[in-house]
């Protein structure tokens, strides 16, 4: 299985910088989540690595780069565009002819029609699909070859409750066969459950790049939540460690800094009354925020 790696990436449209010195690895037997706000250059880091646009940087799929794979999509499985079909050529027969083109046998047409459930559709115009139809052709575009590499601009983009979680469940499959699957969303509380690692960019540039956990314990939103008659006495002693806690309106205290067992040992040495010790973790989306909020190329505005 293919080891992919991203090395200064750079992409600029006039003045307008839209990549600057991306550099990662997605390895194999993993989901690793592209994340970033409109605007930040992941579809353009995406055609980057598939050598579609021209750029600064290599990506390399175990040494090689795209444009010199004999048969790329029996290696690399790619959804980039919303609509990568022609609008009026029934989906089997757009399946087809990629087959033909890339010398897969036909028989692997019906197999990936099944696996992204189109097969009672095989012979409907795309034209006529919905998005989430769309999304699943181009599924099974990329699927086709059975390659040993997914990239995947949001996929899950207009597929319905139902059609995320079996999209969940296949990616999760993909990779657990030994696949390297880089995908992008937008839909953080399914990349949450869905990604091992993160890609994260703002602006062209990279924020965070590691395990999804070490980006979630990173956020400046974990706390220990603190039910207290006695913070006068309990105060003290939880600065004196480097805890700071600040209280909320409902009367419960966030003391930021320490871990909850920290939090319990001080409110012993105090002999400070606790009713209420919890720790509490940062989303991924408060993460997310917390760390592309300076990075947000369209903002809007409440009126």
């Amino acid at each position: 299985m293919a080891l992919v790696v991203a090395e200064h990436l750079g992409k600029q449209y006039g003045a307008k910088v839209a990549v600057t010195d991306l550099s990662f690895t997605v390895r194999p037997g993993t989901v690793t989540g592209f994340l970033g706000p409109n605007g930040s250059g992941k579809s353009t880091t995406m055609r980057l690595m598939l050598g579609l646009d021209r750029g600064e940087g290599r990506t390399t799929f175990d040494g090689r780069p795209f444009t010199e794979l004999r048969q790329p999509l029996r290696e690399v499985g790619a959804l980039l565009e919303a609509n990568p079909f022609h609008p009026t050529r029934r989906a089997r027969s757009h399946l087809r002819m990629l087959a033909a083109a890339n010398r897969i046998p036909a028989s692997r047409v019906d197999e990936v029609l099944e696996i992204v459930g189109l097969t009672s559709v095989a012979r409907g115009r795309p034209r006529k699909f919905s998005l989430g139809m769309g999304q699943r052709l181009g599924l099974a575009a990329a699927l086709l070859g059975d390659p040993h590499t997914l990239i995947l601009d949001e996929p899950s983009n207009g597929l319905d409750p139902q059609g995320i979680t079996w999209l969940r469940g296949l990616l999760r499959s993909l990779a657990s066969e030994g696949r390297a699957v880089f995908v992008s969303s937008h839909l953080l509380q399914e990349m949450a459950v869905l990604a091992d690692h993160l890609v994260v960019v703002g602006r062209g540039r990279m924020i965070a790049n590691g395990a999804v956990a070490d980006f979630t314990r990173g956020s400046a939103r974990n706390h220990v939540l603190v039910t207290t008659p006695d913070m006068s006495q309990l105060g003290p002693v939880l600065a004196s460690l480097g805890g700071h806690a600040q209280q909320s309106s409902d009367g419960t205290w966030a003391v930021r800094g320490l871990t909850s067992a920290q939090v319990g040992d001080a409110a012993r040495d105090a002999a400070a009354r606790v009713h209420q010790l919890v720790d509490v973790e940062a989303t991924l989306e408060e993460a997310f925020l917390d760390a592309t909020g300076a990075d947000e190329e369209f903002r809007g505005h409440l009126r």
